[in-house]
């Protein structure tokens, strides 16, 4: 960048800031030198394979019960390994069991069916609110000490689930997704894998739980009522570990309210236009560490949840003392995303070390009106981006439940700026930390837009380099401050 053009997109940032009521001054110092302490897991080294129960492998044999009784007697003898060994084993809902680490060799593969009945109707969760759902293929409830750990792939089988985009699909593969079966629904340009699952997405909250619903309405509309692939509900002492987890119907991996909590060397995977197939979400959790592990996926990468709107407040229970780093998101909607369920709150997260390339947005903290919750105390450093899409850095506080970049042909108008009173509902962010960030290519640098009644606040910006097609823009917001921030654009560039 020439000097004419530096000092320009200087000033230009100067004068972002000041005419948003902020302020450019030295960054407010953190550290991370006391992190949250995550208690391990520990394991008795009896062994238990899968075989001795009865357990075929060959890809057509379901093996639900013999899984499932395997676990159940080392549950029963006080814990150990179950051992999946190489091969292709077909199998229904697995449910984990305290004291017990379901352990994954080299080459193996538990590859769940697509025969839907075999996943039962389960009261659950989703999106932050309880709601009827399909049995998860993994689950565990109230365990306490247990693991996934090996080598091998757990598949979600989520192609026969999920619905899918046509504007996401070039138009041959739309001709032979359409040529499979399902049901399209023209005015949505959308494809469903049954007509069961077209008729819940026509109905508004289909499986939202209500005295008035029936188990019959709930059957009529089981297809639509996606599962996540691994559902681990008020668990204490939890290791996943080296396994991949693939092809999801709906979120990767869920763990709500779990306390003690490591995700290591894990890959998290499903197809770019995967709906809702984030790769991790940890919602109301506290004490966790993810490290070493690499998404790439069709929703939000690493995301950060608290549960929805009233019933999330109504819960109360934040994620915090969270630890996420030395980890890669390729294709995401965000990297490492707080929100948009938050109505809990989310505070005292860390997050360095980590890589993303590809991502649709780098750092994303999104919330929005009705949601309540107090996000705070948010630390993120050494932090490596590539070919960021949209922003290298967002937060927003006017989030509409669409994809982060517009497809092709979609018109979006920005939110019409009104100022309502502050009530429960209204989000709040505060205290945000970031610094030590290279950027190689965004669609903007930074975006920062809070509400007109409650302004974004504090959020400190230290020692960054972005390559970005445009620069800074801050709306509602106040105490910004910048310490060597440099904004590359890409006119500039040589």
């Amino acid at each position: 960048m020439n000097k004419l053009n530096f000092f320009r997109q200087s000033l230009f940032s100067a004068l972002i800031l000041v005419s948003a009521s902020q302020a450019i001054a030295q960054v407010k110092p953190f550290s991370f030198d006391h992190l949250p302490e995550v208690k391990e897991t520990k394991f008795k080294k009896d062994t238990i394979r899968i075989t001795s129960f009865g357990a075929i492998n060959d890809g057509v044999t379901l093996n639900t019960k013999s899984i499932n009784d395997a676990i159940a007697a080392c549950n029963k003898k006080g814990g150990g390994v179950v051992v999946i060994p190489a091969g292709l084993w077909l199998t229904g809902p697995v449910v984990l069991l305290s004291n017990v680490n379901l352990h994954l060799q080299k080459n193996a593969i538990l590859q769940f069916t697509k025969d839907f009945s075999q996943y039962q109707l389960v009261k659950g969760d989703w999106e932050g609110i309880p709601q009827m759902r399909n049995q998860s293929p993994v689950s565990a409830d109230h365990a306490e000490n247990i693991a996934i750990t090996g080598f091998g792939i757990i598949d979600g089988n989520g192609d026969a689930w999920r619905m899918v985009k046509k504007d996401k699909l070039t138009e041959s593969q739309w001709n032979k997704l359409v040529a499979s079966g399902g049901t399209v629904i023209a005015e949505k340009k959308m494809w469903y894998p049954s007509e069961q699952s077209a008729k819940g997405s026509l109905l508004k909250n289909a499986g939202a739980i209500a005295p008035e619903k029936t188990p019959e309405f709930y059957a009529s509309v089981k297809d639509f009522l996606r599962p996540n692939l691994v559902v681990l509900n008020s668990c204490k002492r939890v290791l996943l570990e080296g396994v991949t987890f693939q092809n999801s119907p709906a979120w990767n991996l869920h763990p709500l309210i779990c306390e003690d909590l490591i995700v290591r060397n894990v890959y998290a995977k499903n197809p770019w236009y995967a709906a809702n197939g984030d790769g991790i979400d940890i919602e109301s959790c506290k004490n966790v560490l993810v490290e070493g592990s690499t998404f790439d996926v069709g929703d939000d990468g690493i995301c950060i949840k608290s549960g929805r709107d009233a019933e999330g407040r109504k819960r109360g229970l934040p994620t915090k003392n969270v630890i996420i780093r030395n980890s890669t998101v390729y294709h995401a909607h965000g990297g490492v995303v707080i929100g948009s369920e938050m109505s809990g709150g989310a505070n005292n997260i860390f997050i360095y070390d980590c890589s993303f390339i590809g991502t649709d947005i780098g750092l994303r903290f999104k919330t929005t009106r009705g949601r309540g919750g107090v996000v705070e105390a948010i630390y993120a450093k050494d932090i490596v981006m590539k070919d960021i899409v949209g922003e290298a850095i967002l937060f927003d506080m006017y989030y509409a439940a669409v994809d982060p970049i517009a497809l092709k042909g979609e018109k979006r108008d920005a939110p019409r700026v009104v100022k309502y009173p502050v009530t429960e509902e209204t989000p709040i962010f505060r205290d945000f930390h970031i610094s030590n960030v290279v950027c190689d290519g965004a669609g903007k640098a930074i975006f920062i837009r809070g509400l007109p009644e409650l302004n974004i606040s504090d959020i400190y910006l230290d020692n960054m380099t972005i390559q970005a097609k445009s620069g800074i823009e801050i709306q509602e917001a106040k105490n910004v401050q910048q310490n060597n921030v440099k904004v590359i654009l890409s006119s500039d560039k040589k």
